[in-house]
């Protein structure tokens, strides 16, 4: 599989010590439609990512031009990618910003093989919500997760964020509606388990 080039230290926006975190660019094509295509299995019913080149654009379009005025743009993307080699690990998105007296946003995320399953993507989700509370300014982050789909349960729950309903039939996957558990992290509860770590 393809990797991307290495990225240079000004577009690095978030720094774990296994995974970075970056914005997406229209150079990661090649390499981001053959980690969709060999996560195929992984994805499943869970999620359809841009799996052509059309819709990868459209994903660039979407989400990479965040990175030039955060506190208004109504969609940040970010890609996780390992430290040591550059592969892409995963994407995490935010979605539907709403300003003003919200500052909320829905959280998108998906792993690539084979990089699921070794924490990777909890080091990036703790990346990518310290770039949603501190660079967007955000106050609330929402997922919505199937029911079914233990192990991204297990990955936001992991990170924080508290059950807060169910919602019947809510998105359309795959040509069928799914339900799904609705979770939120605020950004006083993010920052209370941040100082818990010192």
């Amino acid at each position: 599989m393809p990797t991307p080039r290495p990225v240079p230290a000004s577009e690095v926006r978030r720094r774990g010590f296994r995974v970075y975190l970056r914005p997406p660019r229209r150079t990661d094509a090649a390499a981001f439609l053959a980690a969709v295509r060999a996560s195929g299995r992984l994805h499943g019913r869970w999620v359809r990512p841009p799996g052509t080149p059309a819709r990868f654009s459209t994903y660039i379009t979407r989400f990479a031009r965040a990175t030039r005025n955060q506190l208004q743009a109504t969609h940040a993307g970010f890609v996780v990618c390992r430290c040591d080699n550059d592969a892409l690990v995963g994407v995490f998105n935010f979605s539907e910003i709403v300003r003003s007296a919200f500052q909320s946003a829905y959280l998108g995320y998906y792993a690539f093989t084979p990089h699921a399953g070794g924490g990777l993507m909890a080091e990036g989700l703790a990346l990518a919500l310290d770039a949603a509370f501190r660079r967007l300014k955000l106050h609330r982050v929402e997922v919505n997760v199937q029911p079914s789909n233990t192990r991204s349960l297990a990955l936001v729950r992991g990170a924080g964020f508290r059950k807060e309903g169910y919602s019947r039939r809510y998105v359309k996957i795959g040509g069928r509606w799914c339900d799904h558990v609705r979770l939120a992290l605020l950004a006083e509860d993010w920052r209370a388990s941040r100082r818990k770590l010192r």
